[in-house]
């Protein structure tokens, strides 16, 4: 069973978007027919509760009821990673019921508390592993600022197989490998862009919000990093750069718009963002969007 994890981790990790209905309130139903696409184009592990899963606008609740809704969506056909985080209880709370929904790994969200010490995120780490009684854990590092001496720790504890690593510093992780055990899979954060070069220095494997839009991009992708065909790897990547570029806009507050947006004109409605997402996109965005689609023949309709 760790294996199989272990495996999917190292191909393209799914992160889900998160529904909401005309009132803002969560649809989770709204999100099988992109669980669905994604399996079907052969995503090999998916993620609730991630970062385009909106989890820091989601309520505890929404949050344990979005976990619960992508199991059963999911229902054992790939893995599932749940997203746990925030104040130390909730990230616990979290754990317990990723685990009931039958999350295969738990991907910790780095704490964003203002007050935040290196030793501190290993007590935290800790705590979450205890919750989660047992279920594989999965470091998601959005700041390497804690140094490698605390990564290589949290490495080293019992619990952790992974880590999402998403910095945009490829040497640092090349450094944070070859500190950590050699059997922790590190997946590459930054998505299918900054792959090619988390793949140079010992990644295996990228997140990717681009599988809610176009998933068969994202197999292909690591098909030929997989490979070894960086050349193909680039210009596949090359062709969703426009998607990319405008998910990076408004420092980055469009990169969920992007992607609620495009599923949109697919015709699989999800809502808006909530804010301090920004929404709607401009005309300009949702001019370069659709003219994107287009291009990648995404549309039926045109």
């Amino acid at each position: 069973m760790i294996d199989t994890l272990k495996n999917a981790l190292t191909g393209v990790s799914g992160i889900l978007a998160t529904p909401f209905d005309s009132a803002g309130d969560i649809a989770p139903l709204r999100q099988k027919a992109i669980v669905d696409r994604a399996i079907a184009a052969g995503v090999h592990i998916l993620t609730a509760n991630g970062n385009t899963g909106e989890f820091y606008g989601l309520t505890l609740d929404e949050a344990i009821a979005m976990v619960h809704a992508s199991g059963e969506h999911i229902a054992g056909r790939v893995p599932m990673v749940a997203g746990v985080g925030r104040g130390i209880r909730d990230a616990c709370a979290l754990a317990k019921a990723s685990k009931s929904a039958g999350a295969s790994a738990l991907m910790i969200h780095q704490p964003p508390d203002p007050f935040v010490s290196p030793r501190g995120i290993v007590d935290y780490i800790k705590a979450v592993a205890d919750a989660g009684d047992g279920v594989p854990l999965v470091l998601y590092l959005r700041n390497d600022g804690i140094g490698i001496d605390t990564i290589a720790t949290l490495c080293s504890l019992p619990s952790v197989i992974g880590v999402k690593w998403a910095t945009p510093n490829p040497m640092k992780l090349r450094s944070a490998i070859a500190a950590s055990p050699q059997d922790v899979i590190w997946v590459g954060g930054l998505a299918e862009v900054w792959a090619p070069a988390f793949y140079a220095v010992g990644a295996r494997g990228f997140t990717s919000g681009l599988i809610n839009v176009w998933p068969e991009r994202s197999v292909a992708i690591s098909a030929a990093l997989e490979s070894g065909d960086y050349a193909q790897a680039r210009a596949l990547i090359a062709d969703m750069q426009v998607f990319e570029d405008i998910r990076a806009e408004e420092q980055g507050g469009a990169n969920v718009s992007g992607v609620k947006a495009a599923l949109a004109m697919l015709g699989n409605d999800c809502g808006a963002p909530r804010p301090p997402a920004a929404w709607p996109l401009s005309q300009s965005q949702s001019d370069r969007l659709r003219g994107f689609m287009n291009d990648q023949n995404l549309l039926k309709n045109g």
